[in-house]
């Protein structure tokens, strides 16, 4: 697992050991970030369950001045932390230590992307949607990485693009008007 772009592209990233946290693959990180990469300049980013904060870590390294890692697992933010001085990251983020629901239902702060992609099986994504329409900036979006293509409606927000790779699904929404 290694940062594709940006100011810190090459550097490998500390993973998880055995396969119990699935990271996003750098294919699917790239492919995201080619789709944003003319927009993430000066943006807020929240990577709502950081993980290993790949994501996160990848939108600092191309601009975004606002990286807000969170995670319920202190595991993860042992994790996070290391690759954060891998690359030696010193400022334009905060690290968080909160249920993904609690952090969207308490959050005084907007942010103009909101990368969702929690545990495929735990139903996490389509509880956090609707709860990320109140932390998001009026232009904002939000991204849902899951297993399965998603179908319906979130009020609050509308369906803007589809992407499929391998077995990841990643859908774009923004907030209605």
């Amino acid at each position: 697992m290694r940062i594709v772009g940006g100011q810190f592209r090459g550097i490998t990233l500390t993973a998880f050991d055995g396969d119990k946290i699935r990271p996003t693959s750098d294919k699917v990180r790239e492919s995201f970030f080619n789709i944003i990469q003319f927009e993430i300049f000066g943006k807020s980013f929240l990577d709502l369950f950081c993980g290993t904060g790949a994501m996160g870590i990848e939108a600092l390294s191309r601009g975004a001045t606002d990286v807000v890692f969170n995670d319920a697992s202190r595991e993860s933010l042992s994790i996070l932390k290391k690759n954060l001085a891998k690359v030696k990251a010193v400022d334009g983020y905060r690290i968080t230590n909160f249920n993904a629901e609690m952090f969207l239902k308490n959050s005084a702060q907007k942010f103009d992307y909101i990368y969702i992609d929690p545990p495929y099986k735990s139903g996490l994504g389509l509880t956090c949607l609707p709860l990320s329409v109140n932390a998001l900036n009026d232009n904002g979006r939000v991204v849902l990485e899951d297993e399965k293509s998603f179908e319906g409606e979130i009020e609050g927000l509308t369906v803007t693009d589809k992407r499929k790779y391998g077995r990841v699904h990643l859908t774009f929404f923004k907030k209605s008007n």
